[in-house]
């Protein structure tokens, strides 16, 4: 009967097709945000199916309270199944010469330069980052995720999700410092502490 759970309309183990709803709903969004900032909406829609498609194969996701951050484990691993790919956008997109609109703001203007000035740069160092490295600070550029459940989602200690935040970041603040771009629009040239 339509709307009630059998024993042969029942999701994998033990969950109801409810429950896996409830569980969809209570995620996808923020799933998707963060395959749509990594991929693109396009990717996002076909790759956030694909998370969800294989936390219901493989049964029960962790329980409550780490759930989310193993859908962005499964997700971040399946960018890395397109990796190759990513970085031959990411090489694109240094590239390009992106214009910046004409403003009234005078002050929007400076920082869409600014922008327009930096992404490249960027872009150009998030390709040559270790994909591991990558992975962990687009997870906490892009999620809500704190170290714990970056690590999580990575399968790395915490210990190691914060060396690697440090490493990456002291490199592009050190990218950044060789343009003399004021990175946090503070009118200095000075690096933010973080």
């Amino acid at each position: 009967m339509a709307g009630i759970d059998t024993e042969d309309d029942r999701a994998p183990a033990g969950r109801s097709s409810k429950d896996w709803g409830a569980f969809f709903d209570a995620h996808h969004n923020a799933i998707w945000r963060y395959l749509c900032h990594r991929a693109g909406p396009t990717v996002a829609d076909d790759l956030a199916g694909e998370v969800f498609l294989r936390a219901l194969r493989s049964g029960s996701p962790p329980s409550s309270g780490s759930e989310r951050a193993w859908l962005y484990g499964t997700a971040t691993n399946l960018l890395r199944e397109r990796s190759r790919k990513e970085i031959r956008h990411l090489r694109a997109y240094a590239r390009l010469n992106v214009p910046v609109e004409d403003v009234l703001d005078q002050d929007a203007v400076v920082d869409r330069l600014d922008a327009a000035q930096l992404a490249p740069t960027v872009a150009v160092e998030l390709a040559k980052l270790e994909p591991n490295d990558r992975d962990t600070l687009l997870l906490y550029a892009l999620t809500e995720l704190d170290y714990a459940g970056i690590a999580v989602a990575t399968g790395a200690p915490v210990g190691t999700v914060r060396s690697r935040l440090h490493r990456v970041r002291r490199r592009l603040r050190q990218t950044i410092g060789e343009l003399d771009i004021d990175p946090a629009g503070t009118g200095t040239t000075e690096p933010r502490t973080a």
